[in-house]
């Protein structure tokens, strides 16, 4: 039998944000210390869960989502509050799940929908349609065809060699075409991206795509029931990879203002006073406190003198990390 092959077409656009984005996530990559990536981490899965079940109309906020995260009661409705805990301990289990494994995103959608529906990790038994509104804008495939159409598309996931942001955009939109659940296919298509683009690069574990989708809702949809119509996924690669790139600029490392002027200033090897005067600052407590240390603590620019902090020969020069800060931002 022959192996079924998802319709979808490479287009420019396509391929350029490709491109786009696998040099944010190598700028992401080298930006991201340990210690903030662990700041970060907390920060993009609160987004990620709060974006996620935002678009299934869930209304909690960041911080109510923080707070049941930490442990702390929450006054909401139960169902609500329940799938809160769900997404987390959903993402808690996240590193340990195979995207090319079917029991795998059975399991998931067993933790992802517990005590929201009978039937959770399983394939749905009926008709299902998608919403958008009071209107049907899809009738998935009949119930009895789901297990050999959820087959078809892991053998394929398994043995495709499309780059894993163009395959992880082919699988969701053909998870949700064939709609194989009752309830909770957004979300698991959405988390299902996420498991496949995080066995390509382990950043996307905590990139909060789920925000800037929850942000472009309509065109979401729209790109869903664009590809259905023209029969070719392109439409939704394209509006998932805008996401992506979006995403991933979100949750690049922040640097303050102060420091940004001073990697800004800095060429060469440029000693405290040089670098003072350059940025025009008189007091060299404040330029010490908001300007040096930050930047030192954050390994951006580096002493020439490691050894004699305090030595009158000191200078100061960008790092890698410094100079790919700036490219980032244009002026490397």
């Amino acid at each position: 039998m022959k192996n079924y092959q998802p319709p979808y077409t490479i287009t420019p656009a396509i391929l350029n944000l490709v491109a786009q984005i696998g040099e944010a996530v190598g700028r992401l990559t080298v930006l991201t210390d340990q210690a903030r990536a662990l700041r970060l981490r907390r920060i993009n899965r609160i987004r990620t869960i709060r974006g996620s079940l935002a678009i299934e109309g869930n209304p909690l906020s960041e911080d109510q989502i923080t707070a049941i995260l930490d442990g702390k009661r929450v006054i909401a409705p139960p169902r609500e509050v329940q799938e809160v805990h769900n997404a987390i301990a959903a993402y808690d289990r996240f590193a340990k799940w195979r995207p090319e494994v079917e029991a795998e995103l059975l399991e998931a959608h067993r933790i992802l929908m517990a005590g929201l529906i009978d039937g959770a990790g399983a394939y749905r038994r009926g008709g299902v349609g998608v919403m958008a509104g009071t209107q049907v804008i899809h009738m998935a495939p009949p119930a009895d065809r789901v297990p050999a159409l959820m087959g078809d598309l892991f053998r394929w996931l398994a043995g495709s060699d499309a780059h894993p942001l163009i395959a992880s955009s082919v699988f969701h939109y053909e998870f949700e075409f064939i709609h194989p659940f009752a309830d909770g296919n957004d979300r698991m298509g959405r988390l299902w991206q996420s498991l496949i683009l995080a066995h390509w690069n382990p950043l996307f574990a905590d990139v909060p795509v789920e925000s800037l989708v929850f942000d472009h809702q309509a065109e979401y949809y729209q790109a869903l029931q664009e590809s259905t119509y023209q029969t070719d996924s392109a439409p939704f690669i394209e509006f998932m990879l805008k996401m992506i790139l979006g995403a991933v600029a979100t949750a690049t490392p922040q640097v303050t203002p102060q420091v940004g002027l001073l990697l800004e200033a800095i060429t060469g090897e440029m000693s405290r006073e040089a670098l003072q005067g350059a940025l025009d600052l008189q007091d060299r407590k404040s330029f010490r406190e908001r300007y040096l240390k930050p930047a030192l603590a954050d390994g951006l620019i580096e002493m020439t003198i490691p050894d004699k902090p305090n030595s009158r020969s000191q200078k100061y020069r960008l790092t890698d990390k410094g100079r790919q800060w700036l490219q980032q931002r244009g002026q490397g």
